[in-house]
């Protein structure tokens, strides 16, 4: 590709990504508005979850049927069609003054941000070489999560200094730029390059589903998505702001730095991890075990610490949390690879699914068991009680273990594939050691460039 080339598929990504970072503000501004919106609906616990609930159960149920959308009339209209719909949702949201309204806007905000990140992932090996789709990758997913900052710093001074519905309806705007931005300036592929768009129908449609979801490297990518999203998205959403405000005890001032830290980590460890993923391709899984492990540890020393945790304890909670973005990405990596690119959308869709299905599970679960804590009288009236909170956030420990087991069963399938396919996965001690050997070779082979042909060292 020329460099003019490279210059427009930049610009392209660039929109696209700027297109999922708005998506991202439509779909966290509402975690910053929780104590708001229990103000203003006169809602509980249980019903303030089923906003969050709804919306993302809305995006999951979508992303196999936006899958096959995007492979068959391309991202621009995608992206498009989501900004519009993230427009009308916020707009409704910014209008609602009970819970059955407030729920519909955020109905809309789930349908067009489904329709999003499939969409913008779906731009990237349509405009770049293959070696950098892991990175590229990486940064679409943390880029994006600057719409968190959107939302816990400018949409939460704009909140509280000027109340609910100007606060929607700024981000209402974004939506709309988004929209104009999309349709104005993306384009599916590059010019003179063959259309990638499918046409099928039903029958085929449905069997690009199942064939999809029979590799077992699909598989293997929404239980890695599933295992290690999660947390971090119950968190942001929803539960985190009342967990370290009310239960904690933290000044918000400190809550909201914490929360940008959440996407400060996350933006930092990603292309680190895109990186090692486009290194050591096959120890993708290993990676993803490795953080679900740490988010299980540091949750358990969060629970079970007597009292209040000190700040460093949250401190180190929010940039483990942080850490699951950049791994749940790893999972759109094995639809990339296990998959031809004419079903690629579809398998990055049942990717997508796993960690928003555990997502709103959980969030739900939570809410469920605050609301009978409370009216058991165990929180005593204190509906966000830190006690409350230590038994309802232990729900997650559950949803690890069932992501874990599908992890380690998805992967034993996808390295027999491998097996009869003639290729056998060397112990990782031996594979450590082998990385370790290259890069002393080509060290020795960089000085030896230096300093001339007499310097050049052999194997």
């Amino acid at each position: 590709m020329s460099r003019g080339g490279y210059g427009r598929a930049w610009f392209v990504w660039g929109v696209g990504v700027f297109a999922y970072l708005i998506a991202i503000t439509a779909r966290t501004s509402f975690g910053v508005a929780g104590l708001e919106a229990t103000a203003r609906f006169g809602a509980t616990a249980s019903a303030l979850s089923a906003f969050t609930v709804l919306q993302l159960l809305v995006y999951a149920a979508l992303q196999i049927p936006v899958g096959v959308l995007v492979d068959r009339f391309g991202p621009r209209l995608m992206i498009a069609c989501g900004a519009v719909l993230m427009c009308l949702g916020q707009v409704q949201l910014a209008a609602a003054t009970s819970v059955p309204a407030g729920i519909v806007g955020r109905v809309l905000v789930g349908a067009g941000d489904a329709m999003t990140f499939i969409a913008v992932l779906r731009l990237i090996p349509a405009w770049f070489p293959a070696s950098r789709v892991p990175l590229l990758t990486q940064l679409t997913g943390q880029l994006g999560q600057l719409g968190q900052l959107i939302s816990v710093i400018p949409f939460a001074l704009v909140l509280h200094a000027f109340g609910w519905s100007p606060a929607f309806l700024g981000v209402a705007g974004l939506s709309l730029l988004a929209f104009v931005l999309a349709a104005a300036l993306l384009r599916n592929q590059p010019a003179g390059e063959p259309d990638a768009r499918t046409a099928h129908g039903l029958r085929e449609t449905a069997s690009a589903i199942t064939k999809a979801w029979k590799q077992p490297g699909t598989r293997l990518g929404m239980w890695s998505h599933f295992t290690t999203q999660f947390s971090g998205t119950v968190f942001i959403m929803t539960w985190g702001y009342p967990f370290l405000a009310s239960g904690q005890g933290v000044d918000p001032a400190v809550v909201t730095l914490l929360m940008s830290l959440f996407v400060v980590v996350g933006i930092i460890c990603g292309p680190l991890l895109g990186g090692w993923v486009g290194r050591h391709p096959l120890r993708r899984s290993t990676m993803v075990l490795l953080i679900a492990a740490a988010i299980a540890v540091v949750w358990l020393a969060t629970l079970l610490q007597p009292g209040r945790s000190p700040l460093w304890l949250l401190l180190v909670l929010v940039l483990v949390l942080a850490l699951g973005g950049p791994a749940s990405m790893i999972g759109f990596d094995f639809a990339r690879t296990y998959n031809p690119s004419h079903r690629m959308g579809t398998a990055t869709g049942i990717v997508n699914i796993g960690g928003f299905c555990a997502s709103l599970l959980t969030m739900y679960v939570v809410g469920l068991v605050l609301d009978l804590l409370n009216n058991s009288g165990f929180s005593h009236g204190d509906l966000y009680s830190l006690d409350s909170f230590r038994i309802a956030l232990s729900v997650q420990f559950l949803v690890l273990a069932v992501g874990v087991g599908g992890v380690l069963s998805c992967r034993a399938a996808v390295r027999k594939q491998m097996a009869l396919e003639g290729f056998r996965l060397p112990p990782l001690r031996a594979a450590l050691s082998d990385n370790r050997r290259r890069r002393r070779q080509y060290r020795a082979e960089q000085r030896g460039s230096r300093g001339g042909d007499s310097g050049k060292t052999s194997d």
